[in-house]
């Protein structure tokens, strides 16, 4: 985050141009600091050194890895003040024993084994953390977290598809209570332990079964009663369900939700589960789909990639505008669906790759965005890299913040733009303006000399 106080000083710690004496000098503010934590890269041996000097053990937590060289990490690791020298160590290990994830590179770094090792290690709050982040583990070492005698590990070592259960652990797995529901979720259920996990009076394991992708018909029809709209609409998405039943159960849930009921609410709009099995049916079962009235039957039709042309001209004019977005970015998107759905609607910025990135998108077509009346259109336009100087001062005089923000770190601002922005009431836009490499090192300086630095 940008310094509230010292917006400038916080941009120019990551800005990638800043020289390293600059780097030196903002180490001694703390503003400076909060922005070279944030910095990418290797740091140089003289700004660690000078983040030694004047920060503290919050500053020393970022200073691990290939983020500094050998040599310092001997310097840290001989640091005669405990806060600064285990750091690191100290701070994954506070977030292993609060349970929160992390990179199984960073587990062995702070406590000097292997992932190997650590699978075994004795502390199962680690064992269940090397469990969640090591996601490639080799099947030896997920039986042994399966066989674990502390219930948070199993749990930790089923939550996700993969790498799976054996066959031969199922059974287990399934009668385990800690790891019942994670299961359940996912592998291929027999009759007998279909019908054992719906004796459960556990709400949790009942959706976990109808989440369940290898059900078969009559495990659905063994479901429709179940009392609970989660189900219902897992049980709606089943490719053995008919239109008649699915509508029923649909509309069971929406009227639940219309009297108020809050899992109704979230089993209709928050739920991220939605019919993979679509995507593999044959194409003219999958065409069916194209009148469906749920929007995630067409929302997954549409992220098919070898629909007919008739049906892309219908999903290209779908109402809902997820649908619209989740067809072009189908290989053969034509040019003018591209541009038509991004100047109506814009982009979603936090997906990858943009819809203005695609093969297909006319992108001399970006800079033409600034006239429009959304503010969310007109930041489409500065994906151009070379937005005209006039177009960026538009951007650059616009009431909202995140249009000012883009202006700040566009590759193509001029130094009176910069100027501008670093004087910005909104802190974020002064420190992208002070992060941009197009910032001269004379005006860096200058930031410096006015910070007293």
């Amino acid at each position: 985050m940008a310094s509230l106080e010292h917006p400038r000083l916080s941009g120019l710690g990551r800005n990638p141009a800043a020289p390293q004496d600059v780097l030196v000098r903002l180490a001694t503010h703390r503003a400076g600091r909060r922005g070279i934590s944030r910095r990418r890269g290797r740091l140089a041996d003289a700004v660690v050194e000078a983040l030694l000097t004047h920060g503290d053990g919050d500053t020393a937590v970022g200073l691990h890895g290939d983020r500094i060289s050998p040599e310092m990490r001997r310097r840290i690791a001989e640091h005669p003040d405990p806060a600064i020298r285990d750091a690191y160590t100290d701070f994954v290990r506070d977030m292993v024993d609060r349970e929160v994830p992390m990179g199984i590179d960073d587990l062995e770094e702070a406590y000097g084994r292997p992932r190997m090792t650590l699978a075994g290690a004795q502390s199962p709050r680690l064992r269940a953390a090397v469990a969640r982040a090591w996601y490639d583990r080799p099947l030896a070492v997920q039986v042994g977290l399966l066989a674990d005698a502390d219930p948070q590990v199993r749990a930790a070592a089923t939550v996700h598809r993969h790498p799976g259960v054996p066959p031969e652990w199922r059974g287990r797995c399934l009668a385990d209570p800690a790891v019942r529901a994670n299961v359940a979720r996912y592998v291929p259920l027999t009759s007998d332990q279909f019908a054992q996990l719906m004796r459960s009076e556990e709400e949790e394991v009942h959706r976990a079964v109808a989440d369940n992708p290898h059900l078969s018909a009559e495990m659905i029809a063994a479901l429709l009663d179940i009392d609970d709209p989660f189900v219902r609409v897992a049980v709606a998405q089943s490719r053995h369900v008919d239109a008649e039943t699915r509508d029923r159960l649909y509309a069971r849930v929406e009227a639940e939700r219309a009297a108020g009921s809050i899992d109704a609410e979230v089993a209709l709009t928050w739920n991220v589960a939605e019919p993979d099995w679509l995507r593999d049916a044959p194409l003219d079962e999958r065409m069916i789909y194209l009148d469906c009235r749920y929007t995630t039957f067409r929302r997954v039709l549409a992220s098919c990639p070898d629909l007919p042309e008739e049906a892309w001209r219908r999903l290209d004019n779908d109402p809902e505008l997820v649908v619209r977005r989740t067809a072009a970015r189908r290989p053969d998107a034509p040019p003018e669906v591209l541009e038509g759905l991004v100047r109506a609607h814009g982009d979603v910025f936090h997906v990858r790759p943009l819809l203005v990135d695609h093969p297909n998108f006319p992108r001399q077509t970006l800079r033409t965005f600034v006239d429009e009346p959304d503010p969310n259109v007109r930041y489409v336009a500065l994906q151009d890299p070379g937005l005209p100087v006039a177009s960026l001062q538009q951007l650059a005089a616009a009431s909202e913040s995140f249009l000012r923000r883009g202006v700040a770190g566009h590759p193509n601002i001029t130094d009176a733009l910069l100027e501008q922005l670093l004087s910005d009431p909104d802190p974020q836009v002064a420190d992208d303006a002070a992060a941009n490499p197009a910032l001269r090192p004379a005006r860096m300086y200058r930031i410096l000399a006015a910070a007293g630095l």
